[in-house]
């Protein structure tokens, strides 16, 4: 993806403030918690519940009445159709989030049915357990043959590990999974199910029945958490007010709780710090932001439907490049009268947010104003504008060809076609841009990041044509002479840790301020990641999901604590606990969005994918970096 948000600071007067603020306060707001209620009551919740879907132009439908509504009444166009395009947001992420569980859950009640003990697989089948583990056999050994590659030569200092120990198990027991709903034979399915719950190997050892309970029952509490999520809560909207808050502390110390779920759901109220700055509002055209110079040579934006008001704009210097882009494509615009199109601004869409300030007195001068800018990083540049002029002509190509072949048109039609023709001429006329050699990857080449507790980022060049790993970089090797600021961001953290620590102890107020240390150390994890995509021309760089990373860093502390104690559980459990306190968990959403920001700015393309849980840091990426280039020869 090309397109990248940067953001500045908007700087008005008192009253331009004030004014902003009640609007998104005391209106929009207001209407986006209204539209989330009342997609929440609606009748037929339950039925796109289950779709995992909500009917386009449902939201606009009852948006439409509540914009002559006391309560909402006053605010510009732009104001209305941003309520709705957010509410369908939140909606489809929830959805998303949604269809997610359910799928783990299926998932792991799927499991649950085929983890059964010796005992119950003996009793199940009628055969001995030794006749189910000459079928286990009988079935693993294709399997494995399929695995079998040839002997890698030997490092030095080091043992080498054979091929098929990286993903083996994954792909064997994926197969395995497939294969178990389409064989009927009982003995079989046991037979699978045995190599199944023993990692796709034939144990040496008699099962041990405690430590199966304890496996079995674990499973069980996933299952019943993944329920839990299920039937959360549909989306609310921001409270700026606090009198939900205040209503819950008072039938908390007035009442009795009727059921444990109540009084949960009471403290998770009062332990949930409440929201102080109002939705945002965002401007999906890109010619609803005005831009212009007042006569100090400042540059300044206005917005649709709030015209008579004018804001300066404040930003980073490595960042007003773009601001000052923004103004030139709209000079150029105006000049040539209206000759160039806008969808070839570098400017995409803007959203005007509130950033959270400190201090007493009114809100408005409490908090700041900020404006967020998408924009496509491919029209910087002339060859980049070029490439997406011949997108979008391509595009309305095909519209039109798609409208002629109906054949009759009416006068709307007739009139769509004009204006795409119309736009069509526009995007022929080019503007004045910089020139710039576009970024030329080999597509066989995958740089894959696997990411952990330990070490928040590893690196490794994968040739996909061949399976191999042209070269890896650990945290250190990536950072440089700058690892000391990686140590020296962990013991903040850890320093943090102990005095939150200290003020829980003694019921004092526990939120202290970070550094943006952190921020900075990944920014040059993300420069450092691209430039060494860029020194061997890698095609794409391969991130992994960030749903999966509870899971992972879960898997690696366990994995971590059995290796340091290796029979002793609660020791495992001690174990556990003090290296979480020592290695603190990374901002791993932070330093992917710094990698794709970084990536974007080239034109090198990302890939996502899932992390393993076995393996070393650098056979993790590099099994990623394969199954991306696999997954893309075979879609």
């Amino acid at each position: 993806m090309s397109q990248i948000t940067i953001q500045c600071r908007l700087v008005a007067n008192v009253s331009t403030r004030h004014q902003i603020w009640t609007l998104m306060a005391e209106r929009n707001t207001p209407l986006i918690n209204e539209l989330l209620e009342q997609i929440g009551q609606h009748p037929d919740f339950e039925t796109w519940r289950q779709k995992r879907k909500i009917p386009a132009g449902i939201i606009k439908q009852l948006c439409e009445p509540l914009r002559t509504d006391s309560r909402f009444i006053g605010q510009p166009g732009r104001f209305y159709a941003s309520a709705s395009a957010l509410v369908d947001y939140i909606y489809k992420s929830w959805l998303k989030v949604q269809q997610r569980l359910q799928r783990k859950l299926e998932g792991q009640m799927r499991w649950l049915g085929m983890l059964k003990s010796d005992e119950e697989l003996v009793n199940q089948s009628g055969c001995t357990l030794e006749v189910i583990r000459t079928k286990a056999s009988e079935i693993l050994v294709p399997l494995t043959s399929k695995n079998e590659s040839p002997q890698p030569t030997q490092t030095k200092g080091k043992k080498s590990k054979k091929p098929q120990d990286l993903g083996s198990n994954r792909s064997i027991s994926k197969t395995l999974f497939q294969v178990y709903d389409d064989i009927e034979d009982l003995l079989t399915k046991n037979a699978i199910c045995y190599l199944l719950k023993n990692g796709c190997k034939i144990p040496d050892q008699e099962e041990d029945k405690e430590k199966f309970a304890k496996r079995r029952r674990k499973t069980e509490i996933k299952i019943s958490r993944l329920e839990e999520q299920l039937a959360s809560r549909i989306p609310k909207g921001r409270n700026l007010t606090g009198e939900k808050w205040l209503e819950t502390l008072i039938a908390a110390t007035s009442t009795v709780p009727e059921n444990e779920s109540q009084a949960r759901s009471w403290q998770d109220r009062l332990l949930t710090k409440p929201q102080s700055v109002p939705f945002p509002v965002t401007y999906e055209s890109n010619e609803d932001l005005t831009w212009s110079k007042n006569s100090k040579g400042r540059l300044c934006v206005k917005f649709n439907g709030l015209s008579e008001h004018t804001f300066q704009i404040y930003c980073d210097q490595r960042q007003l490049k773009w601001f000052q882009r923004f103004l030139e494509d709209q000079q150029i615009k105006r000049e040539s009268k209206d000759q160039h199109s806008s969808s070839l601004f570098t400017l995409r869409s803007g959203q005007i947010a509130w950033a959270l300030g400190k201090g007493k007195g009114d809100a408005w001068n409490i908090h700041h104003l900020t404006l967020y800018c998408t924009l496509d990083t491919r029209l910087w540049t002339a060859e980049g504008t070029e490439q997406v002029r011949q997108e979008k002509a391509d595009d309305i190509a095909k519209t039109l060809a798609r409208m002629k072949e109906k054949g009759d048109l009416n006068d709307k039609q007739q009139a769509f076609i004009k204006r795409k023709n119309s736009t069509l001429a526009r995007l022929n006329n080019p503007f004045p841009r910089p020139s710039q050699p576009l970024y030329q990857g080999r597509s066989h080449i995958a740089v894959g990041i696997s990411l952990g507790l330990g070490k928040p980022a590893t690196a490794a060049i994968v040739d996909g044509t061949t399976g191999e790993a042209i070269a890896y970089r650990s945290i250190r090797q990536l950072l440089g002479d700058n690892y000391k600021l990686f140590n020296r961001q962990r013991q903040e953290k850890q320093r943090q840790s102990h005095q939150r620590h200290k003020a829980q102890k003694n019921a004092t107020s526990n939120q202290f301020g970070e550094s943006e240390l952190g921020e900075y150390v990944d920014r040059l994890l993300a420069k450092e990641i691209v430039t060494l995509a860029q020194t061997y021309q890698a095609g794409s760089i391969v991130l992994p999901k960030l749903g999966d990373m509870r899971e992972l860093v879960h898997s690696e502390i366990q994995t971590r604590a059995e290796q340091k104690i290796p029979s002793y559980v609660e020791g495992q459990q001690k174990y556990a606990k003090q290296y979480r306190v020592n290695v603190h968990q990374w901002s791993y959403g932070r330093l992917i969005e710094n990698i794709q920001v970084q990536a974007a700015k080239i034109g090198i393309s990302i890939e996502q994918g899932q992390q393993p849980v076995r393996g070393s840091p650098q056979e993790k990426a590099k099994e990623m970096a394969i199954a991306a280039y696999h997954s893309r020869l075979n879609p």
